[in-house]
């Protein structure tokens, strides 16, 4: 790590903890614009990509999965099953249990998403060549792990709420203040 000579510390362009942060929220930012034409929010794409890897799951164990509480979870699938793009069926197991699974609306967007991801995993990486590519990949792989988190899964799920899994709404407009009363009284 470059360290800075007087205080001992990263350098003047931060250490690496700092260009990871800096890059995250730089990637994380480009890649909600470039799904934002398929009406995804990046939480939703992840959700799409996990119900198609692991189709038949419950709703619990999606939700255990992604680090949320179910009682997050079943409205943020509630947006999804509502465009269509994932149904929700009965276990065959255990009929108390909901499995999830990808509509075709959803298999046809998902596969939009994955040429979009592919897209934006090339633009943040150009810089690269392909051996220092999968070198990066490996050492934040060992890193991520190192750190306890689920391969696959952004951790930002665990604070996803329910009223803020789509797009942010307009703002609104600030309400007026009160009229005064002419006689003065409240």
């Amino acid at each position: 790590m470059s360290m800075n000579a007087v205080g001992g510390g990263p350098g003047p362009q931060g250490g690496a903890a700092f260009l990871l942060a800096q890059l995250g929220a730089h990637a994380a930012g480009r890649f909600a614009e470039r799904i934002d034409g398929l009406d995804l929010t990046p939480a939703q794409a992840g959700l799409l990509r996990l119900v198609a890897d692991t189709p038949g799951r419950s709703q619990r164990e999606l939700a255990d999965a992604l680090g949320m509480p179910p009682s997050r979870f079943v409205p943020f699938a509630d947006e999804l099953e509502e465009r269509g793009l994932i149904e929700r069926r009965r276990n065959p197991r255990d009929r108390r249990l909901y499995a999830l699974h990808l509509t075709e609306p959803g298999v046809t967007l998902l596969a939009e998403l994955r040429e979009a991801a592919a897209a934006h995993e090339q633009q943040i990486c150009q810089a690269l060549s392909p051996d220092e590519h999968r070198q990066l990949r490996t050492l934040l792989g060992r890193i991520a792990e190192q750190q306890g988190l689920t391969p696959g899964v952004h951790p930002g799920y665990r604070w996803i709420r329910p009223d803020r899994t789509h797009r942010p709404r307009e703002p609104r407009p600030p309400e007026a203040p009160p009229t005064p009363d002419p006689n003065g009284s409240a």
